[in-house]
């Protein structure tokens, strides 16, 4: 809580009285393997644990949890290190990769030294999944209602993981978009990978698509645009891209398979 001054136009007069208002934190968060440090970004000082092993799954440092031997969260004046314990094969698969991280901040092509490391290779994900589209709304509303931290500042992005039936199943916040999916892939991974869908507050960039493509899930749900590069990862991913995911409407971009469209009987 910090102390603000509020100011709010009234029908009678103006008012700017003082009050004590929420902000979310930032933080930098330096992830550490085996004792050198490969990334430093900012973030919300949360599940970070969930954040190391999504973020690690993503950048393809690991191929499953089991890859991690151990995770160390220590403070210090600066930040926050997160020690991540990595497999020998992984370490030596990581000390391959040229990636210039100077400056980065969350967006997947400010570090990258090659244009061809930047649109990653992925398979095909599968085809199990159906989803109901009536269901959506419904998701919406219980996304909306898990940002306790959302509501509690206004400036925090959320990704939280829905069942095929359209339940709630984890939900994963963050200042920034990219940070909060790794933060979900994370828990995703930890949890034996359940069957379902993300659903991000936020855009649906390239990259989002390639983070959730890249974890086998088959479907991600924003409730702002895609970008045209997007579009193109998520054909090529086989991945369902919806778009504008708002009460009582969404623009379906790729896999309209997936989806029908059945009345919801209610409770």
């Amino acid at each position: 809580m910090i102390p603000v001054a509020f100011f709010q136009k009234t029908g009678e007069k103006n008012v700017l009285q003082s009050q004590n208002d929420v902000l979310a934190s930032e933080v930098p968060v330096a992830l550490v393997y085996n004792g050198i440090s490969h990334a430093v970004m900012m973030c919300t000082p949360a599940d970070l644990a969930d954040f190391a092993v999504g973020f690690s799954l993503t950048e393809g440092i690991i191929d499953k949890p089991a890859d991690i031997y151990g995770i160390d969260i220590a403070e210090n004046c600066n930040g926050i290190e997160v020690q991540i314990e990595l497999a020998t094969r992984c370490f030596v698969r990581l000390k391959e990769v040229r990636r210039n991280l100077t400056g980065r901040t969350g967006c997947g092509i400010c570090g990258t030294e090659q244009l061809e490391q930047v649109s990653k290779k992925l398979p095909k994900t599968a085809r199990t999944l159906r989803f109901n589209l009536n269901l959506l709304d419904a998701c919406l509303v219980k996304l909306q209602q898990a940002q306790i931290l959302g509501k509690q500042t206004g400036s925090t992005h959320a990704a939280a993981f829905f069942s095929p039936q359209g339940e709630l199943l984890a939900i994963r916040e963050d200042v920034g978009r990219h940070v909060a999916l790794d933060k979900l892939l994370g828990w995703h991974a930890k949890n034996g990978r359940p069957q379902g869908f993300v659903f991000v507050t936020s855009r649906a960039s390239y990259e989002m698509v390639q983070k959730t493509a890249s974890c086998g899930i088959e479907m991600l749900a924003a409730i702002s645009a895609a970008t045209e590069l997007a579009v193109r990862m998520a054909r090529e991913t086989d991945l369902t891209l919806i778009g504008f995911a708002r009460e009582g409407r969404a623009t379906i971009y790729t896999g309209t398979e997936r989806l029908q469209i059945e009345d919801v009987e209610n409770e």
